[in-house]
């Protein structure tokens, strides 16, 4: 009787540890969908849920003055990106060039990280879990090759 219940005990506990990374799994990737479907709908409403209000996207890009050969940090915060989301610049992508590919890196407590391919460039994404929902706080990208 007594390995039964411990049996029962690892069962129920292995099984809530699965249904939690499932669950955090499908709200992890929602998020990142909400994000770039967000973006390219023009639709900051459905941007904002999905970000932090202390966002920082970075992208490491050429010097403009290009006398110069070093590289600068380009940075937006959360009222950039959603202003840009509002203008419509993700509009502008033609929905058959529309890609949403999203993989999650890894989830570890209330962390992940997560990579999202867009129509021009790529997104690595950490998420926070904040408050019983997953939202992106920190995004590193860059463009893709022009073909």
């Amino acid at each position: 009787m007594k390995k039964f219940i411990i049996l029962l005990f690892v069962f129920i506990a292995v099984e809530n540890c699965v249904a939690q990374s499932a669950r955090d799994s499908a709200a992890i990737r929602a998020t990142a969908l909400n994000y770039a479907e967000g973006w390219y709908e023009g639709n900051a409403e459905r941007m904002a849920k999905t970000l932090h209000s202390q966002l920082v996207k970075r992208s490491v890009g050429p010097n403009r003055d290009y006398r110069k050969n070093e590289n600068i940090l380009n940075e937006m915060n959360f009222d950039q990106l959603l202003d840009g989301t509002t203008k419509g610049y993700g509009k502008k992508i033609p929905k058959e060039r529309q890609i949403k590919n999203i993989t999650i890196l890894s989830i570890y407590n209330n962390s992940a990280s997560v990579k999202t391919e867009m129509a021009d460039w790529v997104d690595f994404m950490h998420l926070v879990r904040w408050n019983g929902d997953w939202k992106i706080i920190n995004v590193l990208w860059e463009m893709k090759p022009q073909e």
